[in-house]
């Protein structure tokens, strides 16, 4: 069926899913159509050929669902846009805050074909230079325990496992203050009156005390090496 869909299917696919991938909340047509910056209407009528398609479950003024033949190609996109992802990191020297709007050109245009090629020659990688899980070619995809910084009480050790690539401009002020992927950190406070989160970035000599603006605190996620007695996620 895959061969069969138009390049703009694909991208509502992919869209729902990663909306889902790291909440519970289901996305709903107004959403839909923020991510894509497109019409309101223009989504109600995709929406309705997706549905008549069998690639989603939806009905008016509800969240829009996959189906499992919906995420079955939604994994499908999302496994290629990972993998070049990862390929113009390693191999071509793009930046980690290019490399999205290259990918989202390039996804529908490759094979198959080059796809598994392209995940063989990179050692078939778990995750993509954003943290972000790659689905295996069969549409198994990994698990990653890790919650948001905004999340964490005082106390809490981790790695980060995750930074959310939305915004390009985020992501070269984390390059430039050399916070990336497997950075340990530890959360020390929150400042009085609505302050920044304070987290301690690195380990012994090298660690350094960071104020964590509300907007990064977001987008990073950290899979827990060890919590402060007493300490607990402050959010699901």
């Amino acid at each position: 069926m895959k061969s069969r869909l138009s390049s703009s299917t694909e991208d509502y696919l992919k869209t729902i899913y990663a909306f889902t991938e790291w909440q519970d909340t289901p996305i709903t047509s107004s959403q839909l159509a923020t991510r894509l910056g497109v019409a309101n209407s223009s989504v109600s009528e995709m929406v309705r050929k997706l549905k008549d398609m069998g690639l989603v479950d939806h009905r008016p003024y509800g969240a829009v669902h996959l189906t499992e033949e919906g995420l079955r190609v939604a994994l499908t996109m999302v496994r290629r846009h990972r993998l070049l992802e990862t390929f113009l990191v390693n191999d071509l020297g793009y930046s980690w805050d290019e490399v999205h709007v290259e990918a989202e050109r390039l996804e529908h245009a490759v094979s198959d074909l080059f796809v598994e090629r392209l995940a063989a020659r990179l050692g078939n990688p778990e995750r993509d230079p954003h943290g972000d899980p790659i689905p295996s070619a069969s549409g198994d995809i990994p698990r990653i325990d890790a919650h948001r910084l905004s999340e964490l009480d005082p106390g809490h050790e981790g790695t980060i496992t995750r930074i959310s690539d939305e915004n390009p401009e985020m992501l070269r002020y984390l390059a430039h203050e050399r916070i990336h992927l497997d950075t340990e950190v530890t959360v020390v406070r929150r400042k009085p009156f609505g302050g920044p989160l304070v987290v301690r970035v690195g380990q012994h000599g090298a660690a350094r005390d960071f104020d964590v603006p509300d907007e990064v605190a977001e987008a990073v996620w950290v899979e827990s090496t060890r919590e402060h007695a007493g300490c607990t996620v402050g959010g699901s």
